[in-house]
């Protein structure tokens, strides 16, 4: 019985999909997370995704449980990218493929997406697109959020879109593709993802000292001569310093918000932050 479990009844392989199916599994993966679970993550989200397809392939009502519960096993990957791993299931399931061997390629094309997608998209895209548009928010522009919305929606779409017919017309040997290159990728993503994060840090710290020194009419800005020898040295101080208490101390990033919280309401409350300036030396008021 067991070994008859890994195989459908029906072996004879289904008619390809067609677009429509496939384009209604891509808007299905946006679900991929409605019902995440520690558990099995994102199975039945996975599922819910695949099920147009896997009707479509199995006539056969036996070999269609059979599909619908090995695909509701544990499944973790980057919610943007799972039309790539749909894409080559949907093409073993079609050719009947072995069940064991089906559940190989899911496991193995999961793992490499994880870590691409977080350095494409958390390190990189999002971080880049909401610095631009925050900035545009701030100044009181509505098409900050709007631009946010599009490039990051539009992109995850394309992207959605492209690796399903891709993956699909290609079936197993897409991951040969997705790993020839996938540590360096995501290395390269990562790096250029830091690089752009430091740099919004840079220009968006809003973080300036707002203490003067009494210098008679011209008194001396202590941010302006901290800016001479390094400009925007206070948001790296505290990026740094965020770092330490997370890398080395453990911290969670909820304690550093917390402290950053603190930070903030007390220098503010003595007039260190700029916003609420105070001297170092007493100057007396003039009328």
């Amino acid at each position: 019985m067991a070994s008859e479990a890994l195989v459908y009844e029906d072996r004879t392989p289904a008619p390809q999909l067609d677009k429509k199916t496939l384009n209604k599994m891509v808007w299905r993966s946006l679900m991929l997370q409605a019902s995440f679970n520690y558990e099995r993550m994102q199975a039945a989200g996975w599922l819910w995704s695949i099920l147009p397809g896997l009707e479509k392939i199995h006539t056969n009502k036996k070999d269609l449980a059979t599909s619908m519960k090995h695909n509701l096993e544990f499944f973790n990957t980057h919610p943007f990218l799972v039309t790539f791993v749909m894409g080559i299931v949907l093409s073993m399931e079609q050719n009947k493929a072995d069940i064991n061997s089906i559940r190989a390629v899911r496991v193995a094309a999961m793992g490499p997406l994880g870590g691409i997608g977080d350095a494409l998209f958390w390190f990189t895209l999002v971080p880049i697109t909401a610095g631009i548009t925050a900035n545009m928010a701030i100044n009181g522009s509505v098409a900050g959020p709007i631009i946010y919305f599009l490039i990051t929606f539009g992109v995850q779409m394309v992207l959605r879109y492209w690796l399903m017919y891709m993956s699909y017309d290609m079936g197993t040997k897409a991951i040969e593709v997705l790993t020839a290159n996938a540590r360096e990728f995501t290395h390269a993503a990562s790096l250029l993802g830091v690089f752009v994060v430091g740099a919004l840090t840079c220009n968006y710290g809003a973080t300036t000292l707002g203490m003067e020194i009494a210098n008679g009419d011209t008194p001396i800005v202590i941010q302006d001569k901290l800016n001479s020898i390094l400009p925007a040295m206070i948001p790296l101080i505290l990026t740094l310093m965020c770092y330490n208490l997370i890398k080395k101390k453990g911290w969670s990033p909820t304690k550093c918000i917390l402290l950053l919280l603190a930070i903030g309401i007390v220098g503010c409350a003595f007039g260190i932050w700029s916003g609420t300036y105070t001297a170092l030396v007493p100057v007396p008021w003039h009328s």
